[in-house]
């Protein structure tokens, strides 16, 4: 039987959907042609946000690379844009004069940004946020501009604005309305999100209305109505998005706000359907992927012949994907009164939750701070439940419901990922048929959370549920990354039992499913091959980018540059160095660190070579996961509190360990009494001492999750303070996940086993061996920086010359 030819247009995600439908019932009915304006196969769009923000690869988000087209006999034209269409003799021709029949035609073309129209809005640096090619010259002009403004205040415009702040450009977002999604926040809501978005680094400009994007032939500046301008290397125009209509409206179909098309996605003209961002369902256009995804299934079965019940429109939820918030919105979200509100609001937690209620039927949902009630609202409002019974203060949960009895009480044709269409018993039995055990291989298996992953949660939720007795919670393991299904143990096993020795070898052994790997296992690969092999040639450009810079990058995209200190002691010598580098190449600002250093802040990128020659002192590694400095108290020398020499042991343990690879950065603290001065009680290592020795804190952590330090032990030298230290260091590196501070590897595989392992003498003289010959490897290319006046040498003469003097 011949094939009937089915075209095309538009490679998007939408689009392609529907083919991956047709291949699942029938992959023999259709001789299938796709015409895709960009260079590339079918990707993520959702995760554009996190490509800018640094959390991704390109190849990361590939959904069907060019082997998958090739497998399904499909004929893919890249980079090549459909210009024409004859409806009556049904064939397309494409910009380069590309002709294909078809007797099925797909419009699937997207959406455009939605450019303002102001003067100078043609001008070079003003672009849209729609795909890779804006993500790319995003990234290129940050390597050269520092000055950014995004007009738009909604999702795609604070995605964007994030992206920029970690590109290292200076970010200002211009919204016209007076708060923040205002689609999709009330005004708590808003408050909130803007408040938390100022502290990470973004600067709004509200109730702004745009007139005119100055410069030459380059945007230079953004001029409003009030009058008033800010200067604009960049400008990203994020201000909404219109539905990709020419083609239609040239050839006929019936085009209002999109491609007007009925329940089953077709089009006035026959055998010819549009879906996704171009299409225009019941006056609605969607611009989420989950409305689309569902168009996608109601088309291909249409296109299979198993005709349902169409397409009745969707109920969106939004996500916004920025590091460090926590927000959902669906429905309605502004109070009326035929609707009543449940409102919790924690500003001490900066928690805020929000459920308007109509008819005992949830409405509308907002909540931030704390999302992880959003699948089970999201899913009552879709279900239209009857919350009447529910208690209001456990914020509409039932007394005594768990986790497992919410999945107990899903049906089967529940939908869980509301992205790609997965209902529950698509989960169920791909669990029970292929004994998969991860969210990650649900995932591979069904689709199921891999687009924006808000379903992830109700994922886990139910492969406990269905594993039952098997689910071993402890046993579900956290891959390294996206790229391969192994955990961190495993690849650990891998690399000794193989004998792998480079980053290339591991994934090519291991099958890494990305062949270059990503900005996620590149960095951890590296750092396993390391702490396995003590001879491995660490490869620099597996280094995350402050590593390989040397340097911290700062909010505006200039460096910071921290020499070494050993216990905070330095030099007339080393004072007028840092001095001249601070006038020569106009530090913006020079500081006391909390470690006992001098920072220099405001560097550019192309002088720090020329920085670190000029100062010819050892870098301080504030960028390193490494040993970061060791903080000490002035000691028994000075001080009259003081039981230890705290500097003597501070120094030579920072000179012990320094450069040594860690999964995180580590810090230390050396104080010479309980007083503690040097914070050695929230130190990753703390040592106090005492009348005739020492305790030894571990696992403290100083930062955003404040932990106070264990005490490992009590010891009566220095050289057992040394052992000790050296082994815990060892075994940490040996055992901890990547990035991973000590305070959560402590809590992890606890105290008392920490305890067990290095009280016993042989482990921890064998940990100490593996840990010396790890430090053996590292060269000292500061040490003819140091050696004319070496500190410890320094601090014993003062230190004899004080005591004499007394």
């Amino acid at each position: 039987m011949k094939k009937e030819k089915l075209v095309m247009v538009g490679n998007g995600m939408a689009g392609v959907r529907v083919i991956e439908e047709i291949l699942k019932v029938n992959p023999d009915l259709y001789d299938i042609t796709i015409f895709g304006a960009e260079p590339h196969p079918n990707y993520n769009r959702i995760k554009l946000s996190n490509i800018l923000q640094g959390e991704a690869s390109f190849k990361e988000t590939i959904i069907n690379d060019w082997q998958w087209y090739e497998s399904n006999d499909i004929t893919l034209y890249t980079g090549e844009s459909v210009v024409d269409i004859d409806t009556n003799a049904q064939h397309v021709i494409s910009e380069h004069g590309t002709k294909v029949d078809y007797d099925k035609l797909i419009l699937a073309t997207g959406s455009v940004p939605f450019i303002l129209p102001v003067k100078g809005a043609d001008k070079k640096g003003v672009i849209g946020f729609r795909d890779i090619a804006d993500c790319e010259q995003m990234i290129k002009v940050a390597k050269q501009f520092k000055k950014a403004v995004v007009i738009g205040g909604g999702l795609l415009g604070l995605e964007a604005a994030k992206g920029l702040i970690h590109l290292g450009m200076k970010v200002d977002v211009v919204h016209l309305p007076e708060h923040l999604m205002e689609r999709q926040l009330d005004t708590i809501a808003a408050t909130m999100l803007r408040n938390e978005l100022e502290k990470q680094g973004m600067n709004f400009l509200m109730e702004k209305v745009t007139v005119e994007l100055l410069g030459s032939e380059r945007v230079t500046a953004v001029r409003f109505k009030d009058g008033t301008e800010i200067e604009a290397d960049l400008v990203v125009m994020a201000a909404g998005i219109k539905p990709n209509v020419a083609i239609a409206e040239r050839n006929g179909l019936f085009v209002n706000r999109g491609i007007v098309v009925n329940d089953f996605m077709e089009t006035s003209v026959p055998n010819v359907y549009a879906i996704g961002e171009c299409a225009e369902h019941r006056e609605i256009v969607y611009g989420l992927v989950a409305p689309l995804y569902e168009q996608g299934k109601v088309l291909a079965e249409l296109l299979t012949g198993n005709k349902g019940k169409g397409y009745e429109g969707s109920i969106t939820g939004t996500q916004l994907k920025v590091s460090g918030i926590d927000l959902f919105s669906a429905g309605e979200f502004i109070d009326d009164p035929t609707s009543k509100s449940i409102v919790v609001h924690n500003e001490f937690e900066g928690i805020y939750k929000k459920v308007q209620i109509r008819d005992n039927r949830i409405v509308g949902i907002v909540l931030y701070g704390d999302t992880k009630d959003s699948n089970r609202l999201f899913r009552m409002l879709m279900n239209k439940d009857d919350v009447k019974d529910l208690i209001s203060v456990s914020f509409l949960q039932k007394t005594g419901q768990d986790e497992a009895n919410d999945i107990a009480s899903m049906t089967d044709d529940e939908i869980v990922c509301g992205c790609n269409g997965i209902v529950k018993q698509t989960i169920v039995e791909a669990v029970k048929k292929e004994g998969l055990t991860t969210v990650e291989q649900v995932g591979r298996c069904t689709n199921a959370g891999r687009s924006c992953g808000r379903c992830k949660p109700v994922i886990q939720d139910i492969l406990e549920y269905t594993l039952g007795a098997d689910f071993d919670q402890t046993a579900i393991k956290q891959t390294v990354c996206g790229c391969t299904t192994l955990s961190r143990d495993e690849v650990v096993a891998e690399i000794r039992e193989k004998g792998l020795t480079t980053i290339r070898e591991v994934m090519n052994v291991l099958e890494w499913q990305n062949e270059e790997g990503c900005s996620k296992c590149r960095p951890a690969l590296n750092y396993f091959l390391g702490m396995v092999h003590p001879d491995y040639i660490d490869d620099r450009n597996s280094r995350l980018v402050n590593e390989k810079m040397h340097a911290n990058i700062q909010k505006d995209g200039t460096y910071s540059v921290i020499p070494r200190m050993y216990g905070g002691i330095t030099s007339a010598k080393d004072l007028r160095k840092i001095a001249d580098v601070a006038d020569k190449y106009n530090v913006g600002l020079v500081k006391l660190t909390g470690g006992q250093r001098i920072g220099l802040y405001g560097l550019k990128k192309e002088d720090l070579p020329a920085v670190w020659e000029e100062l010819g002192m050892p870098s301080g590694y504030a960028y390193g996961k490494t040993l970061r400095t060791v903080k000490t108290c002035v000691g028994a020398t000075f001080c009259r509190f003081g039981t230890q020499d705290s500097m003597s042991l501070g120094i030579e343990l920072e000179k012990r360990f320094e450069r040594l690879d860690t999964p995180h950065k580590v810090k230390m603290g050396v104080s010479a009494c309980p007083r503690n001065c040097a914070e050695g009680g929230i130190k990753d290592v703390g040592v106090v001492g005492l009348d005739g020795g020492w305790e030894i804190y571990v696992g403290g952590n100083g930062g955003t999750d404040l932990r106070a330090g264990d005490l490992l032990c009590k010891v009566k030298t220095e050289d057992e303070v040394f052992e000790l230290t050296g082994a815990y260091l060892q075994y940490y590196r040996e055992t901890a996940l990547y990035l991973e501070r000590t305070s959560q590897w402590i809590e992890r595989v606890g105290l008392e086993h920490v305890k067990e392992v290095l009280e016993d003498q042989g482990k921890r003289k064998e940990l100490n061996e593996r840990l010396n010959k790890t430090l053996d490897r590292y060269e000292e290319p500061w040490q003819k920086a140091i050696e004319d006046e070496n500190i410890r040498d320094t601090y014993y003469t003062k230190r004899q010359a004080f005591t004499v003097s007394k």
